[in-house]
C-alpha cells in the first residue's frame, strides 16, 4: 500500500451540517476503495492566499490514508464534480507504507503527549496546607523580580570596580 495524504479546502460559508456531511463522504471513498484513514485533521476557517471563487478565507481538512491509486483517483473525481470542494491536493508521502506500524507509530507518539498533559495538570494542583502566599513566592523568587536584577547588576558592577583597581 502506499500512504497519501490529501488537503481539501471547502467553501467556509457551508453550514457545520454539510461540511461534516461531504467529510462523511470522503471518508467512505477511502473505505470503498479498500484504503484505510489513518488521521484526519480539521484545521478550520483559514486565509487564503489568493481568493478562490471570490473568497478569501477556506476551511481546511487533512486526510492520511493508505491505499493504492484507486483511492486517489476516485477521491479526486469526486472533489471535481462536488461544488463544495474549493481546491485539493493529494500528495503521495511513501509509496511502501505498512498501516500497522503506521497506527503503532502514531498512538506511541500521542500516548507521551497524554501523559505530560496530565502531569502538568497534577503538578498544577496545589495541596491543601500550602497558602497562597506562598506559592506567589515560590513562582516569582526575587532574583527573577526586575528590582532583585538591577540589585545584582549594580552588586555586580561593583566587583567588577574593585577587580579593575587592584
Amino acid at each position: 500500500m502506499r500512504r497519501y495524504e490529501t488537503i481539501v479546502i471547502i467553501d467556509p460559508d457551508l453550514p457545520e451540517g454539510d461540511r461534516t456531511s461531504l467529510l462523511d463522504r470522503v471518508k467512505e471513498i477511502i473505505a470503498q476503495q479498500e484504503g484505510v484513514l489513518i488521521q484526519e485533521d480539521l484545521w478550520g476557517i483559514k486565509k487564503l492566499a489568493y481568493e478562490i471563487r471570490r473568497k478569501p478565507r477556506g476551511f481546511y481538512a487533512r486526510m492520511d490514508f493508505c491505499g493504492m491509486s484507486k483511492v486517489v483517483d476516485e477521491l479526486e473525481r469526486f472533489c471535481r464534480i462536488d461544488d463544495r470542494v474549493m481546491k485539493y491536493l493529494t500528495v503521495l508521502l511513501n509509496p511502501e507504507a505498512d498501516v500497522e506500524k503506521i497506527k503503532a507509530e502514531i498512538a506511541a507518539a500521542q500516548a507521551p503527549a497524554v501523559t505530560q498533559e496530565s502531569e502538568a495538570t497534577a503538578t498544577a494542583q496545589v495541596p491543601e496546607g500550602q497558602s497562597q502566599q506562598a506559592q506567589e513566592s515560590d513562582a516569582t523568587p526575587a532574583a527573577q523580580t526586575p528590582e532583585g536584577q538591577s540589585q545584582q547588576a549594580q552588586e555586580s558592577g561593583k566587583e567588577d570596580d574593585n577587580t579593575t583597581e587592584s
